[in-house]
């Protein structure tokens, strides 16, 4: 929810305890308000307009659904921490969240994806089995009424001050909403919770896409492609597009309930024996978790290089022709940096890099020597040492004195035999 706006000098200062600081929205029933009570703490005041608190039909139906939506669990949902539907006008107060709503969201930063379009769906999808639990059809759900607070996924509006079944009419005031509408909403048909899993389905097309699945341009297009048209569901992960194309079947009564479409989020077959308590309590710890974890069927894997890391197997020496795919500093052929090696390390093994360093063979062709790479040639046996020259040979003086001790040696048995 954005913040909120400032104040007409028409605009209440307070209602009941609560101070008010601004304006949150406004809609065809009335305004909402951001207001304190004596503590600091904030909350969302709903206030019915003039036509609705003065009309005796709508206001019973408001207080009725108002006092369904109490039984709602706070869980997804904006709690309702007040009630005054005695006062003129009447207004209910119920939990501020602050965050900006999914269509905000989508617009201004593009579609969710991974983790985060996981837990809106099972998020959503939870509340909607809260509301239905209290006998609520929330009639409008879309993603103006997901607001993504600090602690996940919020559905509002839910319930309240909904025309009756059957004679809403397609007025500038719900300009937009009908491309969430399930077609047996639009056409005035009987409306069961199965609108409110249809518009599920759109809000999170929508949410995966940026765009409606019906479209979003004049109301009778949106309207004929609803009733009339398969949807656009280009760009839903494979993951969930089965489940939102189930949910956007044009016959209501092949839709999934709420609790049958959570189950399936949670990688649940419908005919587990799971109660709808335990569903939700799953719904709840996973969206609280912050991703999904679990049975859900885990996201497509994407074909690419991987690199090591933990207990995973490190790669084996790159060999021409073939090896591990090159990655990250070796993308274009460069061989993997070496250890730091001194100059004047002794012993049989002076190159590669440090001994049991995983990843970086200590011989064969990506091997280095003084910061040059070697010619190929076969990796050696662990155990195999190459043949080394005596380093004393190898000096200059040693032959020239051998030869000089040996011609000593021949004239001194010579004056030897001589003498005898």
């Amino acid at each position: 929810m954005p913040g909120p706006e400032s104040l007409s000098p028409s605009d209440p200062t307070a209602f009941g305890d609560y101070s008010v600081v601004g304006r949150l929205g406004k809609g065809g029933q009335g305004v909402v308000y951001l207001g304190r009570d004596g503590e600091g703490e904030e909350y969302a005041i709903k206030v019915l307009n003039d036509q609705w608190s003065q009309d005796d039909d709508l206001r019973k139906r408001f207080e009725k659904e108002v006092r369904a939506a109490q039984k709602v669990a706070s869980f997804c949902t904006s709690a309702i921490h007040e009630a005054n539907l005695d006062q003129d006008p009447p207004y209910v107060v119920s939990e501020y969240v602050p965050g900006p709503s999914l269509q905000e969201s989508v617009v201004e930063k593009g579609p969710h994806k991974g983790a985060s379009l996981q837990r809106l769906a099972v998020s959503t999808a939870t509340a909607l089995v809260a509301i239905h639990q209290a006998g609520i059809v929330h009639r409008d759900f879309k993603p103006g009424n997901v607001l993504l607070g600090p602690d996940g996924p919020r559905v509002i509006d839910f319930g309240i001050a909904r025309v009756a079944d059957g004679t809403a009419t397609m007025t500038n005031s719900i300009v937009g909403t009908p491309s969430y509408m399930a077609p047996e909403q639009i056409e005035g048909q009987g409306i069961t919770d199965k609108v409110d899993i249809f518009a599920w389905g759109c809000v999170i097309a929508f949410a995966s896409t940026g765009n409606a699945p019906f479209g979003t341009d004049s109301v009778p297009a949106v309207v004929h492609r609803v009733v009339s048209a398969p949807p656009n569901l280009d760009g839903v992960p494979p993951s969930l597009l089965p489940i939102v194309q189930s949910c956007l079947d044009k016959d209501p009564a092949k839709r999934p309930t709420a609790q049958a479409l959570l189950m399936r989020l949670l990688g649940h077959d419908t005919a587990d024996s799971a109660s709808t308590d335990d569903v939700v309590r799953e719904g709840e710890r996973i969206a609280e978790a912050g991703a999904p974890s679990g049975p859900q069927t885990p996201p497509p894997v994407v074909p690419g290089p991987m690199t090591p890391s933990g207990p995973q197997t490190p790669f084996p020496p790159y060999q021409q022709g073939g090896g591990h795919p090159m990655t990250g500093p070796q993308q274009g052929g460069f061989p993997p940096r070496p250890a730091p090696v001194s100059p004047q390390m002794p012993g049989p093994n002076p190159v590669g890099g440090r001994p049991g360093m995983a990843g970086l063979p200590t011989s064969g062709p990506n091997t280095m020597y003084g910061g040059m790479p070697a010619p190929h040639q076969p990796s050696m046996p662990p155990q195999q040492v190459p043949h080394q020259e005596d380093p004393l040979l190898s000096q200059g003086w040693v032959i020239p004195a051998v030869l000089i001790a040996i011609i000593i040696l021949v004239l001194l048995l010579v004056l030897v035999s001589l003498g005898g």
